[in-house]
């Protein structure tokens, strides 16, 4: 057996086949090697210090970084210590950080502390990267960050990120350029940056990592009008979509005989260049049958020409459901002391819907909106019938002018698609989309 004592020193041309006869040893007794270092009979040096973390189990690892911190050991010797993930490590590293306040003293715990990817570390590694105080603690910090990405929550990691892109320190801005491009979803979490005005070099950078992440053509599935017609406001959503991706956008009606051909994407059907190969977008803003028959089916055609990404329907985003709140809110204050205006909620009109489903998204959709929805054959032409006199506001679920908007054009106004607040959700989100 190997042991302490045996080892040449420094220098010497037997040390380093000497260490690799340890570093191949079968189950070697870590214990007496870091026994050794504890009582200073080893000189804590890199290679050894090399060989011998790569053979060290969980409890081995605490033991090493906790000599490590207990002696102030050398800062360059740290990152070999800290390679596992141990709750006790940790701890350990949590304690140093919080009781060594100068930044000399935390610069070479804070990657590690996130290389341990707890949750519980976000906030503090988060605001000493954004915070102002030393560059190289907030790069120290912004390095943890890095290191334990996927562990952090997501919502609050692309606030920061976001706001760090903005930091006078362009260091700092790029690389939380490159984080956010390394989320999920990175071009969506890249999006927001586009329309900023950012330091000359971090813009290159986000136009570098904006380059990388080319989005998938689009397929926009919608009902569309007898004979396979589609309303003009949605065709020319598409062409807008179309224009700011630099990719093809395509539309897709129920009542038409036929679906756009592949070969109209400009990708060759059964091409893996791109993942997903089309993104399925279904303009539905009810989870009627179409939503949970129709889109299913869609989607398992396409899926033969590549892989497909489908997102939720429309009408369950929560930012669409927040803009019809907004919208409604909107429409009850512009009446508000009318001698019109009455004390009911204002009307969401929408195709009737069978119970199941259909009925507790409803009941969702009210209490968000804080409306009350009212089913509304195409057939109800009659002001009496839906009773929108009394009510401070209707708005009609009608994403295209269908035959309900056409019918009451003076009362219900201007379907949802050709209202400002509506049309710019559906563009900055779907220009937004992977």
């Amino acid at each position: 057996m190997l042991v302490p004592a045996a080892l040449p020193p420094p220098g010497s041309p037997e040390r380093w086949p000497w260490l690799q006869r340890l570093r191949r040893q079968d189950n070697p007794d870590c214990g007496v090697w870091i026994e050794a270092l504890e009582r200073g009979q080893l000189e804590p040096a890199v290679d050894l210090l090399t060989v011998l973390a790569g053979r060290l189990d969980g409890a081995g690892s605490d033991r090493l970084l906790a000599w490590w911190l207990a002696t102030a050991g050398d800062p360059d010797l740290l990152p070999l210590i800290g390679r596992v993930r141990t709750p006790r490590s940790a701890a350990l590293l949590r304690q140093a950080v919080n009781e060594r306040t100068a930044p000399e003293q935390r610069l070479p715990l804070l990657p590690l502390l996130g290389h341990q990817r707890d949750p519980i570390d976000y906030p503090l590694l988060a605001r000493l990267s954004l915070e102002a105080g030393p560059l190289p603690l907030r790069r120290a910090a912004l390095e943890g960050l890095a290191l334990g990405l996927s562990a952090w929550p997501l919502a609050a990691l692309r606030r920061q990120l976001l706001s760090l892109a903005g930091d006078l320190q362009p260091q700092l801005a790029s690389q939380a350029v490159d984080l956010l491009a390394r989320l999920p979803r990175g071009r969506w979490a890249l999006f927001p940056l586009t329309r900023r005005p950012l330091d000359p070099l971090v813009g290159q950078r986000l136009r570098r990592r904006w380059a990388a992440l080319p989005p998938s053509p689009l397929l926009l599935i919608v009902h569309g009008r007898a004979g396979g017609v589609i309303p003009g406001e949605l065709q020319n959503l598409a062409s807008e979509l179309e224009r700011l991706r630099g990719r093809p956008v395509r539309i897709q009606a129920l009542t038409a005989q036929a679906p756009p051909s592949p070969a109209s994407f400009g990708t060759p059907a059964g091409s893996a260049d791109l993942q997903p190969w089309l993104t399925l977008v279904p303009l539905f803003l009810l989870p009627g049958s179409h939503v949970r028959i129709d889109v299913p089916a869609i989607a398992t055609a396409w899926r033969a020409h590549g892989p497909v990404r489908r997102l939720p329907f429309l009408g369950a985003w929560p930012s669409w459901q927040r803009a019809l709140a907004a919208e409604l809110a909107a429409m009850v204050q512009v009446q508000d002391g009318s001698a019109d205006s009455g004390p009911e909620a204002p009307l969401l009109l929408h195709h009737p819907l069978e119970d199941g489903l259909g009925a507790r998204y409803l009941v969702h959709l009210q209490s968000v909106t804080q409306a009350r929805c009212l089913p509304t054959p195409y057939t109800a032409a009659d002001l009496q019938e839906i009773k929108l006199a009394i009510h401070p506001g209707a708005l009609p679920l009608a994403l295209a002018a269908n035959r309900l908007t056409e019918s009451l054009p003076e009362q219900l106004g201007m379907p949802l698609v050709e209202r400002p607040r509506f049309r710019q959700l559906l563009v900055r989100e779907l220009e937004a989309l992977p």
